[in-house]
């Protein structure tokens, strides 16, 4: 995937940009920073803190008492962050030379067919990067649909997006989701298969054999059940358009909120579902990266207050 050439390139760039220490014991991050940087003050680590400065694992860290382990990297940028990034349905969870990662909000499209202008994730982070290096952009490398949020790999440059793409399966180790569906599934773990395609109102639809679509299989994990709904975890062993969504009718478990796909109540305004977690291998560096965020704590909230949001439709 990553030839030499790359990583000498990438290691170079790295040390241009930040100061890397590696956590020999464990500590806090505000006295990791005071020791590594030669007894600097407590006033000006907690400002390099302060200006997003500090990332940890590569991931930026603000909190000065951030609690380190043996093992973790700690890499100190040698300047500000000038180009701060806020985006209400956007957050930035990594990013280096070649890569950005991005916590994309439900009500966002990944990216819009060419000839139509409107916001999505791609325009607004060609901007951020645009603001970085004049007429840098961003390469899509996979979507989420509009409602759906989570996860989202972003390429910086043309021929790293190629690498992702052409390299999808073996590239990415794990990929899952977190959902919460209408009623009890019974299984505590199963897989669902099918054969997807669109019909001509662009509705994806199943077949149990082979109708001209794409062979998808889905494998689900029941978390929790409560009041009549289910919180499901699902990895996907295939990536077609509305899979899950569609695998989740085809159980007799629609997703919340999916009206699209045989959904009966709608009580958080959205399709409950979540991209929360990736492992994959840097496409430059062959770095394990692993990425993980919290399940939606409306998603929780749906569980235990289910009857009341149910009775309120």
């Amino acid at each position: 995937m990553a030839n030499n050439n790359s990583q000498d390139y990438y290691n170079r760039k790295l040390a241009t940009k930040y100061t890397s220490f590696t956590v020999k014991e464990n500590a806090m991050l505000l006295d990791f920073i005071m020791k590594s940087m030669d007894g600097i003050s407590r006033t000006k680590a907690k400002e390099i803190l302060a200006h997003k400065m500090v990332y940890v694992d590569h991931q930026i860290v603000t909190q000065y008492n951030h609690q380190l382990s043996v093992g973790q990297l700690v890499q100190i940028s040698k300047k500000s962050n000038i180009h701060e990034f806020y985006h209400k349905l956007i957050r930035i969870v990594y990013e280096d030379a070649f890569l950005i990662v991005v916590e994309k909000q439900n009500g966002i499209l990944t990216s819009s067919p060419i000839g139509q202008k409107q916001e999505t994730v791609k325009s607004v982070l060609s901007k951020y990067v645009g603001r970085q290096k004049k007429g840098m952009t961003v390469h899509t490398v996979h979507r989420l649909d509009r409602e759906t949020s989570g996860l989202l790999i972003f390429a910086k440059r043309i021929d790293v997006q190629q690498i992702l793409v052409d390299n999808w399966q073996t590239i990415v180790t794990d990929r899952k989701y977190i959902a919460v569906v209408e009623g009890d599934v019974k299984k505590d773990n199963g897989v669902i298969s099918s054969w997807l395609a669109d019909n001509r109102m662009f509705v994806t639809y199943s077949s149990p054999i082979d109708n001209g679509g794409k062979y998808s299989v889905t494998r689900y994990s029941v978390k929790k059940r409560a009041n009549g709904l289910s919180l499901v975890e699902l990895k996907l062993e295939t990536g077609r358009k509305n899979q899950i969504r569609v695998h989740m009718q085809d159980l007799k478990h629609s997703i919340v909120g999916d009206y699209k796909y045989g959904s009966t109540i709608d009580p958080l305004g959205r399709i409950a579902l979540h991209a929360y977690k990736i492992r994959f291998y840097h496409p430059i560096t062959n770095e394990l990266l692993n990425i993980e965020l919290p399940i939606p704590q409306s998603f929780k909230l749906l569980l235990h207050k289910s009857k009341e949001l149910a009775s309120k439709d």
